[in-house]
């Protein structure tokens, strides 16, 4: 039997039905529905399919044939017909999102989970997430699970799911609500990061990483690092689609007592909420999400006076977005605004306010000039602010939920990353990085075996080199009069000769980059302006001039250190009045561009995740109409192709990807060699011993005198098994073994004992009775 492609399943079965010799240019099928197919052979013959006994294996690597159609139509398998979410691919845990809340994740299954070797039980993040634990807790070494795939696909979920697992195992050390507060974070950050996309409905829109920290195995806290917020969602919309979660919430609770000052209506009343003309979900009860939003704050801290003024902050967004703005002739030139509740709300001077909106300040090399803004800058100039006020109010929001309890001096880190678009560029970016890091871990350190894989070091340099994409971003962002067609056009010139970079045909404004998952196109309009990610001074100045003490440390820029409000005020209302051009801020001249963070902030992750044992799971999205159980074949292996499933499993079969020291070899498997044999002191000989006498598995011992470890194919050539898995299972029957022989003499002795006092207690009664 044989798969062959088909337009709708991906790929199908047929069963050869006449003899095939080399040369032959038709293979003749015959299709389940019984009907005759001749199949013309063009450049290699289809796979193979795998025994039946094999289909829906636990572990894809011990598949007899590892190919596509075979991954697929396992994970197809085990999710319609077992009801079956997870299946691990070697190193990999395959996450399908059932779109059905299942009984799996109960306090009970995580117990069932804990001590348990990953082999032990069915796949779960339980059993991957047990084995980070352990690997900290017994080696000190910092484990990282890296939790990546599509919009919907359940990342968010997955990662939730990880974090109940390590506060129930490690407990809380010296606060017993610690567990609560270390899961209040995941209400709080979805309601300000979250929003409905056309794919899911709890789309996180910000890329993150959740460290928790540990203290002799308890767990003392955790922190939140988050990159590239969506800012550009704050003030549009696409059709069907929200802006973030806590404005709706807001809206729906306008009628709440404490609400009542703010001026809030329904979400369809305002500009900022009604463009994607969808203003409810099915999945999201907004006035109840309000409920535990602010719950999650009262348990991290934040009074109610604080979150008051927050939600002030954020009904000043709404008001800011319904501003009008008019124009004072036909050419355009000059505009007025009305500026409402806004500046009531913030407590900062409407007439700052209307004037700064409608004009700009330029600077020359001896004088300052008022530049008065057409209607559509000042509409530009009013989202900017916007984009900014909702920026700074989520980096607050993450400081507060990052202040640490006094007891938190955490040895142990775990890192989980969990990954989201800002722009879809970024993130296929970040995809590469991670890739990359993949690829260093599994196959470049073993430079003593060839193994052919995709090495994606070409696309990286595309876009983070020298002259590459990102630097003729920061260049053009530059230039006062810098567009996206004028860095298109600088991207056709130096580029076009790279093997990982395409001009579309049709599209003029458009590039494309080849990257490791396939081809991506991508539109240049709105780069520049979302990397610049200006904001006018002065605006910001005005905030800084409110009578409301958290306002004034919201808009504190990330590393400033505490500053008295009067200072504060003066400074702001230097660069509000008509400031000289030292007056500037040094932060508005030496502000880093978006893309330049994001860099930054990569690299730094990279270098922590290097740091780390990795730990892969990738979760897919199985249909688009988010139904219960539903798989879409097409839909499924586009994201196996795009999240590197199949290239990542390739590399596993064909590399050595357990690598132990002798030392911990040893102690690990010592129990499969004899007294005899351990009294030996040359460590390679013994566990060469071990592998290739007891187990006769492929193993790869350095011949030079400095090797100082042992590496181990992940299958065996014959049965497809693991050898990490065989090996356990052979310690585990040895120490079996062991275990009944300590519990036979054990019960001996106190049988032994028991029946020797019984005697000595019959003989003493007996001589008492006879005298």
């Amino acid at each position: 039997r044989v798969w062959i492609p088909d337009s709708v399943e991906v790929w199908r079965v047929a069963e050869i039905t006449r003899g095939y010799k080399e040369g032959d240019t038709i293979l003749h099928l015959c299709l389940e529905d019984g009907s005759a197919l001749a199949y013309p052979i063009e450049f290699q013959l289809p796979p193979l399919c795998n025994p039946d006994c094999l289909s829906g294996a636990n572990d894809l690597v011990a598949l007899s044939y590892l190919h596509e159609p075979a991954v697929l139509h396992s994970l197809r398998r085990r999710f319609l017909e077992a009801n079956v979410i997870y299946t691990y691919c070697g190193v990999i845990l395959v996450a399908i999102n059932p779109y059905k809340s299942l009984p799996i994740y109960e306090e009970e299954v995580i117990y069932a989970y804990s001590g348990r070797e990953i082999g032990d039980m069915d796949p779960h993040i339980f059993a991957l997430a047990e084995e980070a634990y352990k690997q900290m807790v017994r080696f000190g070494k910092k484990q990282s699970l890296i939790i990546s795939g599509e919009s919907g696909a359940g990342k968010t979920a997955s990662a939730k799911y990880a974090m109940r697992y390590f506060t129930t195992i490690g407990g809380c050390l010296g606060d017993s609500r610690m567990e609560e507060k270390v899961l209040a974070s995941s209400p709080i950050m979805e309601a300000f990061g979250n929003a409905k996309t056309t794919r899911n409905d709890n789309s996180s829109r910000f890329g993150k990483y959740i460290e928790i920290g540990f203290s002799q195995a308890h767990v003392t806290g955790a922190t939140i690092k988050t990159y590239l917020l969506e800012k550009s969602r704050v003030t549009f919309q696409a059709k069907s689609e929200r802006n973030y979660h806590i404005f709706y919430q807001l809206c729906a609770s306008a009628t709440l007592h404490e609400l009542q000052g703010l001026g809030l209506r329904g979400a369809e009343s305002f500009h900022y909420t009604s463009q994607g003309q969808c203003s409810a979900t099915q999945s999201n009860n907004d006035a109840a999400d309000l409920d535990s939003t602010r719950h999650a704050f009262s348990l991290l801290g934040v009074p109610e006076a604080n979150q008051l003024e927050l939600f002030s902050i954020l009904a000043a967004i709404l008001h800011l977005g319904n501003i009008v703005i008019r124009g004072r002739d036909r050419r355009g030139d000059g505009c007025f605004v009305e500026v409402g509740l806004f500046c009531t709300l913030l407590g900062v001077e409407a007439s700052q306010v209307t004037h700064w909106l409608c004009h700009r300040k330029l600077v020359t090399a001896g004088e300052t000039y008022l530049k008065p803004l057409s209607r559509q800058q000042a509409l530009e100039s009013r989202d900017a602010l916007a984009k900014y006020m909702y920026g700074q109010v989520f980096r607050w929001m993450v400081s507060r939920v990052n202040r640490p309890p006094p007891q938190l001096s955490a040895t142990h880190r775990f890192e989980m990353l969990e990954l989201n678009s800002f722009e879809q560029f970024c993130i296929n970016y970040a995809n590469e990085k991670l890739q990359q890091l993949f690829n260093q871990v599994g196959v470049t350190q073993m430079s003593w075996v060839f193994i052919d894989f995709c090495d994606n070091q070409p696309c990286i340099e595309l876009i983070e080199g020298r002259l590459g994409i990102l630097d003729l971003l920061n260049e053009e962002c530059k230039m006062p009069q810098g567009s996206d067609g004028s860095w298109a056009q600088k991207l056709y010139q130096t580029h076009l000769d790279c093997s990982h970079f395409q001009k579309p045909k049709r599209s003029m404004d458009a590039f494309v980059v080849c990257h490791f998952a396939g081809k991506v196109e991508y539109q240049c309009d709105g780069f520049v302006e979302k990397n610049r990610d200006a904001v006018p001074e002065e605006l910001v100045g005005l905030l800084r001039t409110s009578k409301s003490a958290l306002l004034a440390e919201v808009f504190l820029e990330e590393g400033d250190g505490p500053m008295s409000l009067q200072s504060r005020r003066s400074s702001a209302a230097r660069i509000a009045g008509r400031p000289s051009r030292r007056s500037l801020p040094s932060s508005q001249k030496s502000k880093k561009s978006i893309s330049s963070q994001f860099k930054a902030s990569l690299n730094k992750l990279m270098e922590v995740l290097s740091s780390t044992t990795a730990h892969y799971i990738r979760c897919i999205k199985p249909n688009d109409g988010k139904q219960p159980f539903v798989f879409n074949s097409r839909r499924a292996v586009e994201q196996l192709r795009a999240c590197g499933v199949l290239e990542t499993i390739r590399i596993s079969a064909s590399g050595y990807p357990s690598r132990w020291t002798y030392k911990e070899f040893l102690e690990r498997y010592r129990a499969l060699v004899s007294r005899e044999e351990l009294m030996g002191t040359d460590e390679k000989q013994i566990c060469s011993l071990v592998l290739e006498r007891l187990l006769q598995v492929r193993v790869l011992l350095r011949g030079c005198s400095c090797s100082t470890r042992v590496s181990l194919a992940d299958a065996f050539p014959m049965c497809g098994c693991p050898v990490v898995y065989m090996n356990g299972l052979a310690r585990m029957l040895r120490r079996t073994r062991a275990a009944v022989v300590l519990q036979k003499t054990l019960r001996m002795v106190l049988a032994r004992r028991s029946y020797l006092c019984m005697r000595q207690a019959a003989i003493t009664i007996q001589a008492f009775a006879r005298g």
